[in-house]
């Protein structure tokens, strides 16, 4: 296969932060993902580029109401119940009229009714695999629901971005929420970096590793790790679920290191020609909610990565492709 260009945003409004802030702290960022929304659809047509939305199960829901009759029974029994977005239920408001940070259900049907993109599933509830008190049983309770909510609206989950990115391919114990999602129909994930600062085991001892928040503070400008692309079909050829690895977050613009800025797009754009000429994968995600402050500067930086995209498209035959469109790619190249 040529190589790939894949983007998976977290779309997850304020269930993804949540237990870290709430809606009057993060509100700038929040309230204008609508608008962020409007762009990427608009910037992405423009270049021919495909994204993959990983949705929360809880945005798809039009009212209060429907998101009640929705939730599994089996909930996440989290030893820290902050984790759980459970309780924030009925403080909610009733609609997305009322409360779009709770709910998108209108920017669904908008990325649907596009046509060229994907919506996948960031689980029901952000659902956290590594925190102590879960289990498999309840994970497969939030992905049932997952798929359940979206089937009115004929979108079928196929693909799954795990919450904080708590899943690692290699280990056996996470082996069973993999075989969940290949019950439930998903054919790929978006799993860490091969660079050993990222595919750790996600745990309350590795959060307090400021050390590796530097070093990867620091790679986002420099190459610390390298190029972070993947052969995918080599990859996966024992898997049941296809490893689709992240290659880079893209940072929010910073007006503290402003100065940086244009290394954080040469780093991400240098990937991306690795990939384009080696025929392998270089896969960028954020969050949505990243962009919601200072939209110009952001959408300046990711229009100049359009832009490489395209050049590399035509020289190289790089290929712009959603996370189940790729998953499909590598199951044809293995059936030949």
């Amino acid at each position: 296969m040529n190589g790939h260009f894949v983007i998976s945003l977290d779309y997850e409004i304020h269930w993804g932060v949540f237990d870290k802030k709430t809606v009057d702290e993060y509100k700038v960022n929040l309230e204008n993902v609508g608008k962020v929304i409007d762009r990427l659809l608009e910037m992405s047509d423009k270049y021919g580029v495909k994204l993959t939305f990983s949705t929360v199960g809880f945005l798809f829901a039009e009212n209060k109401t429907e998101l009640l009759k929705q939730l599994p029974e089996d909930k996440p029994t989290y030893l820290i119940e902050n984790f759980s977005p459970y309780p924030l239920l009925d403080a909610i408001g009733e609609n997305e009229d009322e409360d779009p940070f709770h709910y998108a259900l209108s920017g669904i049907k908008q990325i649907k009714n596009n046509g060229n993109h994907e919506i996948g599933t960031h689980t029901f509830c952000h659902f956290y695999c590594h925190e102590h008190g879960q289990t498999v049983e309840q994970f497969d309770a939030d992905i049932e629901a997952a798929v359940r909510i979206a089937k009115p609206l004929d979108i079928a989950i196929e693909s799954i971005v795990f919450p904080r990115n708590m899943i690692d391919a290699n280990k056996a114990i996470d082996q069973p929420y993999l075989d969940v999602c290949y019950k439930h129909g998903i054919k790929s994930f978006r799993g860490k970096e091969k660079a050993y600062i990222y595919n750790i085991h996600t745990t309350k001892f590795y959060h307090g590793w400021y050390l590796f928040k530097i070093l990867r503070l620091l790679d986002t400008y420099i190459n610390v790790t390298g190029s972070n692309t993947y052969k995918v079909e080599e990859l996966n050829r024992n898997n049941k679920v296809y490893n689709l690895p992240s290659s880079r977050l893209m940072r929010a613009y910073s007006s503290k290191l402003k100065f940086l800025e244009p290394l954080k797009v040469r780093r991400i754009k240098k990937a991306m020609t690795h990939a384009a000429k080696h025929n392998e994968m270089f896969h960028l995600w954020w969050h949505p909610h990243n962009f919601g402050a200072q939209m110009d500067e952001n959408f300046k930086n990711l229009e100049a990565i359009f832009k490489t995209y395209k050049k590399l498209n035509e020289s190289y035959g790089f290929q712009s492709e959603t996370m189940t469109g790729l998953s499909n790619k590598i199951k044809l190249s293995y059936q030949k």
